[in-house]
């Protein structure tokens, strides 16, 4: 049976789809991009502040299912420019423990919904 994780503390969903969706203890969370939560605006600052508020906007959603970082299992990230990839990484990487860091997939795509430069989901294991 599943169980609709919802927070206003991340981006309401822009179409049908959900924040993330918990299946036993494994959650699935959609993709998330730098909507900033309180203004549904896009925080595109640079590349690094994008990134933060993706992984703000799933940090969010993992403590609306009471887990953490340290509970993601897998992400997938979808960006726009390869040549970006250190400047999102670095960011990316201050959120986990390098020793237990999750397994990913980083993919350049040709476009992303709004014109966003990156989106990340991830599965968490509580």
């Amino acid at each position: 049976m599943k169980k609709i994780i919802f927070t206003e503390k991340a981006p309401a969903p822009i179409g049908p789809y959900n924040q993330a969706v918990l299946v036993g203890n494994t959650l699935f969370s959609s993709g998330q991009i730098a909507l900033d939560p309180a203004t549904m605006e896009l925080v595109l600052d640079d590349i690094e502040t994008e990134t933060k508020q993706v992984m703000e906007n799933l940090k969010a959603v993992l403590e609306a299912a009471d887990m953490t970082f340290e509970n993601v299992i897998k992400t997938s990230i979808f960006i726009m420019n390869m040549g970006d990839f250190a400047r999102i990484n670095a960011v990316y990487g201050s959120y986990f423990n390098e020793a237990t860091a999750p397994a990913r997939e980083t993919v350049q795509v040709a476009c992303l919904p709004k014109n966003v430069n990156i989106e990340i989901s991830m599965i968490a294991v509580k």
